[in-house]
């Protein structure tokens, strides 16, 4: 499969990587080794000792923290890739005694990384989520790993239409089909805009905006999606008839990356601001909690048979029939396939 390489994706939450600790994930078809430097800095390399190819994540950090040791003949490597050193014979390093490195920026809680050229890695090209930055929000994280192609992922999100029916108990109701819609772009960004009217939630969705049950309330979702496939939800909702700067809302990150061409990595969250002291993490951690359920026992199982549907079939190979509702996740299926052709245009 063919992935955008000049593009930061998540590699993990930051405390996935805890000091003194190796971690080891899949990333586009790839074995990527992380841990922190001695100062804490993230640093990722390719999970493969260049002597044998034993995977680095068998082996230790040093005592330093500088470097990893190889479990199999204990070559040492730096976060930079390089054999830093060689317990065997004079101690000579070989010239070609190096591992692939990846560009890696710690950035609002979240671990990014540039599977592409190192020389391009620009950080000022990480898309926006100040919106979860852990210094002034509380964030409740969430993990899933899903056995479906990460651009169907995508599609789920820039579509809501199927809350109504994928999700009738917690996260949608009838009034959902007859929300008003808009899509628009910018640049590369595409945003996917959807906005009910005078709607009667579920239980769930009262205790999360915190309105009495049986107001009725004009609600909102609005998505950003960013190449690859980083996306911001941001969800509220407001007494019907009142302006949306009187309502109340959530930002609702949904990450996906690539882990194979029918597997993906999922991270998503929910925040509430810091002002709200204690009280604020708590309702983070229970909306995230709340979110889980129709993500792991609505959401993927749909999307993973989905999959087993396609086959490996290329997603446009199969003609899909498209509704109104698919135009934004049409939108960006064409971003990005454009991003990729000009990519490999360029060698």
């Amino acid at each position: 499969m063919s992935y955008l390489l000049n593009t930061w994706y998540v590699a993990g939450w930051s405390e996935d990587v805890q000091p003194g600790a190796l971690l080891t994930r899949t990333l586009l078809e790839q074995p990527v080794l992380m841990f922190r430097d001695a100062a804490g800095v993230p640093r990722a390399l390719v999970d493969r000792c260049p002597h044998r190819f034993a995977p680095l994540s068998m082996g230790k950090l040093s005592e330093d923290g500088q470097s990893v040791q190889c479990a199999y003949h204990g070559l040492h490597f730096d976060g930079h890739g390089a054999c830093v050193h060689n317990p065997h014979g004079d101690g000579r390093i070989p010239t070609a005694a190096k591992v692939r490195t990846y560009p890696m920026v710690e950035r609002y809680g979240i671990l990014w990384i540039w599977m592409g050229d190192a020389t391009r890695a620009d950080a000022a090209l990480i898309p926006d989520f100040s919106l979860i930055d852990p210094e002034h929000w509380h964030v409740g994280k969430r993990y899933l790993h899903a056995k479906a192609n990460y651009v169907l992922e995508t599609d789920n999100i820039m579509d809501l239409s199927h809350v109504e029916f994928l999700h009738p108990s917690t996260l949608g109701t009838p009034a959902v089909k007859n929300a008003l819609t808009d899509i628009r772009q910018e640049g590369n960004t595409v945003w996917s805009m959807r906005q009910t009217v005078a709607e009667t939630l579920t239980p769930f969705l009262y205790g999360s905006l915190g309105y009495p049950e049986g107001t009725l309330v004009d609600r909102w979702f609005d998505v950003r999606w960013d190449a690859p496939a980083n996306m911001l939800l941001i969800a509220g909702g407001t007494p019907t008839g009142r302006p949306r700067s009187e309502g109340r809302e959530s930002a609702l990150p949904h990450l996906f990356t690539p882990e194979t061409a029918t597997t993906t990595h999922y991270w998503f969250a929910a925040t509430r601001p810091k002002a709200m002291g204690p009280a604020g993490a708590q309702i983070a951690q229970k909306i995230a909690d709340g979110l889980s359920m129709p993500f792991t026992h609505e959401d993927l199982p749909m999307l993973e048979a989905q999959q087993r549907a396609m086959g490996d079939a290329d997603f446009w190979s199969l003609k899909p029939v498209l509704l109104s509702g698919d135009a934004p996740a049409v939108r960006a299926r064409r971003v990005l396939d454009k991003l990729i052709a000009e990519e490999q245009a360029q060698g």
